[in-house]
């Protein structure tokens, strides 16, 4: 799409802006990169936090940049929440001082997913009901608020939708099940040979860090630690890879304003857009 409407792409995925992580992101390959300018591609470093509300205000500046010289501007990715702020806006959060943060990813590398669940349940039961109990990111980050506020984080939520300036057009792409896994199962292992454990081992320092706290380097920091087999860890990367994507397609799904196409097939989505273009705004 960004060589047909000669454009850019801006990256949609809160891991792939990392210069030190390559491998586990399944980053665009060098020959992709060089297929047209991409913005949030090996732009910040693991030592800086980023998170949806810097996304966001980079997201806009990048978008403004192409604008400039283009009517169109594709983003792409994969992480809901910044493609959420991106078109709609989030709300200001407060700021949590690092020890907060710290104690709590120590505690739950410690006492695991079943702790954070518990832990939320038990103080924050309204925001638990409607959480993504799987992510222990968002829950982290909702006993972050807690610990920092004594508030819950629903209470800092607005559901005021930013009004954006620009046109925004809705793309989803998914496989059938079957193939979808088995593409997975072979990026893993390509994953693999292509030196994820070298990677890993790299940014071992970096460990807490939340862009580290996801698949393919949580499974492959517990083989270091002993508590996996290699070849253990390697399954649970393509189970939690799975299950990771199960729960992006129901994170999408809730969006009304998507429009889905099988990816094997480019010329449909590419004939469908040009027709929502040719419409008036």
């Amino acid at each position: 799409m960004a060589q047909l409407y000669r454009t850019s792409v801006i990256s949609a995925d809160s891991r792939q802006c990392y210069r030190e992580i390559s491998i586990g992101t399944a980053k665009p390959t060098t020959a992709e990169l060089a297929a047209a300018p991409h913005y949030f591609i090996n732009s910040h470093s693991i030592r800086e936090e980023v998170n949806a509300g810097i996304y966001e205000q980079l997201a806009l500046q990048y978008a403004r940049d192409i604008f400039r010289d283009n009517d169109i501007a594709i983003l792409c990715g994969g992480t809901g929440l910044y493609i959420r702020a991106f078109c709609e806006g989030i709300d200001d959060m407060p700021a949590i001082p690092p020890g907060i943060r710290e104690q709590l990813n120590a505690q739950y590398a410690e006492n695991g997913l079943a702790w954070l669940q518990e832990q939320l349940q038990l103080r924050d039961p309204a925001f638990y009901a409607t959480a993504e109990t799987q992510n222990p990111q968002r829950l982290i980050r909702a006993l972050e608020v807690l610990d920092a506020t004594g508030r819950s984080i629903t209470t800092f939520r607005t559901a005021t939708k930013a009004q954006r300036d620009f046109r925004i057009i809705k793309i989803g792409v998914n496989l059938p099940k079957e193939l979808l896994h088995e593409n997975i199962h072979k990026r893993v292992d390509l994953m693999m040979d292509a030196g994820l454990l070298a990677e890993v081992e790299s940014v071992k320092a970096f460990r807490q860090h939340n862009a580290l706290r996801t698949v393919g380097y949580q499974e492959i920091f517990d083989y270091f630690d002993g508590t996996l087999s290699l070849d253990k860890a390697v399954e649970d990367i393509k189970t939690h890879t799975r299950q990771y994507a199960k729960r992006q397609l129901t994170w999408f799904r809730k969006d009304p304003d998507y429009h889905w196409f099988d990816p094997r097939y480019p010329e449909v989505i590419i004939s469908w857009l040009q027709q929502q273009l040719q419409q008036p705004s």
